[in-house]
């Protein structure tokens, strides 16, 4: 017999049973000679019900509820369980108080206040799982070591910037991403600037931090913590990050100097950047588009697809062209790598001269 038969079997008798049960009280409501039969009639028609809504009240329900649970992602299934624990914990050790109220509040409100506190335990843990979720990977990588390890002070450079988003949904930085109220005061007032492109890197910023807030896996914190006494927003950070031994991610030239002669971790997103870049030899043939003329006569400057620029003597002749240049030397300075290389000769198939 399947499941099905089983389920609408059980639920006719259970009709049936609330049918009997119904009948009786109709047998000395309403005496007449029939009355003996009440208890049968609302049995049958109990187990009719029963048996034609069978699987509306058991299999489909079942159904709807498994996989709306299969949407759901496993950590706000495990959050939210910890969080009704919690609140059927704080609600049972409420629930003797309640009750010694006199009257009708000491019988309603400690149900109530399961029902408020399982609430409010579930919708706080969900709502907060990345962080408890991340809390507890610290915790559990470091066995016991300092949280302060994996903290990283986020400069106002960097938010700007936006490359900090697409790193974070990378995977590569597992630690805290903390910003200060005085970096958030300080990007605010930048987006309230008179001067439209001021005011338009600080919306930007504004963007970004939004955007690791809601989609990134990393852990993002707004922290009330500050200087007293110290107005720069560069003081703040160098002095907060000494004192609670983590880091600083920066773009700021003279705020990455700094940071590093007081022997303070800084991570540099340019410098990752330029890390990252595709290395290229001398001789090695690249194939550039020659955009603009470079500072030197006849130079033609083009760019490759991670922005490295490449300057191509003798290329000014073939600006708006693809052509294939051998590299002579590659140079790399404080605001990024350079390559120099020269066209090839005519027989590699570069492209003809304007």
């Amino acid at each position: 017999m399947s499941l099905e038969w089983v389920l609408r079997i059980s639920v006719m008798l259970l009709g049936a049973l609330l049918g009997w049960q119904l009948g009786r009280p109709l047998q000395d409501l309403l005496v007449t000679r029939y009355s003996g039969y009440y208890s049968v009639v609302t049995a049958l028609i109990g187990a009719a019900l029963g048996g034609i809504f069978a699987l509306d009240v058991t299999v489909r329900p079942l159904n709807a509820v498994r996989m709306r649970i299969r949407q759901i992602p496993a950590r706000y299934l495990v959050t939210g369980l910890v969080g009704l624990v919690v609140g059927l914990i704080i609600s049972a050790l409420l629930a003797l108080p309640l009750s010694l109220l006199p009257g009708l509040l000491g019988e309603v409100l400690p149900f109530v206040s399961a029902v408020v506190f399982s609430t409010l335990g579930i919708t706080t843990m969900v709502m907060r799982e990345k962080d408890i979720l991340s809390m507890v990977r610290r915790l559990a990588s470091r066995e016991g070591a300092s949280a302060q390890d994996e903290m990283i002070l986020v400069d106002t450079s960097v938010i700007i910037d936006g490359r900090i988003a697409d790193i974070c949904a990378t995977g590569f930085i597992s630690g805290t991403l903390v910003v200060p109220r005085f970096v958030l005061n300080e990007l605010q007032h930048i987006a309230d600037s008179p001067d439209v492109l001021r005011r338009n890197r600080g919306r930007r910023g504004l963007e970004i931090l939004g955007r690791l807030q809601k989609d990134s896996e990393t852990s993002i914190e707004i922290s009330e913590m500050d200087v007293e006494g110290v107005r720069e927003v560069d003081t703040k950070l160098v002095r907060l990050a000494r004192e609670m031994g983590c880091a600083i991610m920066t773009n700021d030239y003279n705020l990455n100097s700094v940071a590093k002669l007081q022997g303070i971790k800084v991570l540099n997103v340019n410098e990752l950047a330029n890390a990252v870049k595709v290395v290229v030899l001398p001789g090695e043939p690249l194939s550039v588009r020659i955009i603009q003329e470079g500072k030197e006569a006849g130079q033609g400057v083009g760019y490759l697809d991670d922005g490295t620029m490449v300057v191509v003597e003798d290329g000014r002749r073939y600006i708006d062209q693809d052509v294939e240049v051998l590299v002579t030397r590659v140079l790399q300075t404080v605001a990024g790598r350079m390559i120099f290389a020269q066209v090839e000769s005519k027989g590699s198939g570069a492209a003809g001269p304007r």
